[in-house]
């Protein structure tokens, strides 16, 4: 499965746990109009980093929180590399 798939999964899931409907997944999607809140983001956060052993935000090279859903993947797939 890929960096983005695996994304995606967490953040259906985690939208699904906590009763949250999602905006349609696209790159450009802004953050903040994805249907989750902040505390869903720390649970796909949490998920993110059991699932691909890596939290890109606890590294030093981490400056930005990403902006839109491509952002984010961005961020993982570097981390992950």
């Amino acid at each position: 499965m890929s960096t983005r798939d695996s994304i995606i999964a967490v953040f259906q899931k985690v939208a699904a746990d906590q009763g949250r409907t999602l905006a349609p997944l696209t790159d450009t999607l802004p953050l903040v109009d994805s249907g989750l809140d902040s505390l869903s983001f720390a649970i796909v956060v949490a998920c993110l980093e059991d699932n691909l052993g890596v939290d890109p935000f606890s590294t030093p090279e981490w400056t930005d929180f990403p902006v839109t859903l491509g952002d984010f993947v961005e961020l993982y797939d570097r981390a992950v590399a």
